[in-house]
């Protein structure tokens, strides 16, 4: 009988992950796996080497194990060592006394398997609780964690939610909808984070950085980030919505039916290149609220936008960081849908 795409995907994507593994580890593990990087190497800011980390690896050098069920998913991702977790079909994370918020530790790669694997009814928390008294990076800043292959959907707080100078992080392929609040928000320092080949829809407040006009002293110099191939699919507006950071890199995006695109605001320096705009009343601005933020755009594409691209500059060039080959924006609505999501790594 022939194998249908989605088993020939779970199947694919586990040979890769444990075809050739030996020895023991925790229940279910088996150590010194290749982590998914295998597939696939973080790049933007999650691939810069900066604070001790040559980029993003994730649970790479560590044990692979495998989820099927919420006591078992929870126990894995909180654990100090690194580990590969590789999610099984759909996960139940429970709202409980935290708001339905799950911490992640360090050195983790949290992968789903095949095109099915989905966490619902809460979110990931990437970073030590929120402490206005903690002004720079703390030695036990959580880092290094890669977030790929998931549907994440109806949580009563965010999707995922990344805070506290937390450092290096990777989501990647996944599919949001449906959060009560932000789909994925970064925030209070955390730096080094690329948000990549994302589909987001049936979402209001989409992707926030930077939380807060009177928080600089936590965000200013920070909240260096990546945004790039994702779909932004009706997600309503915060597409992003950035405060204080520089330099914010948002490439080659395709953003349809939105209220707003990107808000730069509070002296943020973002720079807009090679999106395509379709439908989007404001594609981006830099008079917003707060403080005017600052904007510098190239090659990208406007149809049936209600106002134009506001510019105010000048901003960091990310190629100060890192090296990037983007594609045409007038390829990007036949690219980006193609690759965005779910069962596509």
């Amino acid at each position: 009988m022939r194998n249908s795409p989605r088993r020939t995907a779970a199947v694919t994507l586990a040979a890769v992950l444990v075809g050739a593994l030996l020895g023991a580890g925790p229940a279910g593990a088996a150590p010194a796996a290749p982590a998914p990087g295998a597939l696939a190497t973080a790049d933007g800011f999650a691939g810069v080497a900066s604070l001790g980390q040559g980029g993003t690896t994730g649970g790479a050098g560590g044990a692979v194990v495998t989820a099927t069920t919420t006591a078992r998913f929870l126990d894995y991702i909180s654990r100090p060592e690194p580990l590969i977790v590789q999610v099984s079909g759909t996960i139940t994370l429970p709202v409980g006394s935290v708001d339905g918020m799950h911490p992640v530790a360090s050195d983790k790669t949290i992968v789903g398997l095949g095109d099915d694997a989905r966490l619902t009814g809460g979110g990931l928390s990437i970073g030590l609780p929120a402490d206005d008294r903690v002004t720079s990076p703390p030695a036990n800043a959580v880092h290094n964690i890669i977030i790929r292959n998931l549907s994440i959907d109806g949580a009563t707080d965010d999707l995922i939610n990344i805070q506290m100078f937390s450092h290096h992080i990777w989501i990647d392929h996944n599919d949001f909808s449906n959060g009560d609040d932000g789909a994925v928000d970064i925030k209070r320092g955390s730096d080094f984070v690329t948000v990549s080949w994302n589909r987001f829809h049936d979402h209001d407040k989409t992707l926030l950085l930077g939380h807060d006009d009177d928080n600089a002293v936590q965000d200013r110099g920070r909240l260096r980030v990546t945004y790039h191939h994702n779909y932004f699919d009706a997600s309503d507006q915060r597409n992003p919505r950035v405060r204080f950071a520089e330099p914010v890199h948002v490439y080659n995006n395709y953003y349809r039916d939105n209220s707003y695109g990107v808000a730069s605001a509070m002296d943020a320096g973002v720079v807009l290149e090679g999106n395509y705009f379709f439908s989007v009343n404001n594609p981006a601005r830099v008079d917003f609220s707060g403080d005017l933020g600052r904007l510098v755009e190239r090659d990208n594409v406007l149809v049936d936008c209600n106002h134009a691209i506001e510019t105010r500059g000048p901003v960091v060039e990310p190629r100060t960081y890192y090296s990037y080959t983007p594609h045409r924006a007038a390829d990007v609505p036949t690219v980006v849908p193609a690759g965005a999501g779910v069962g596509k790594i």
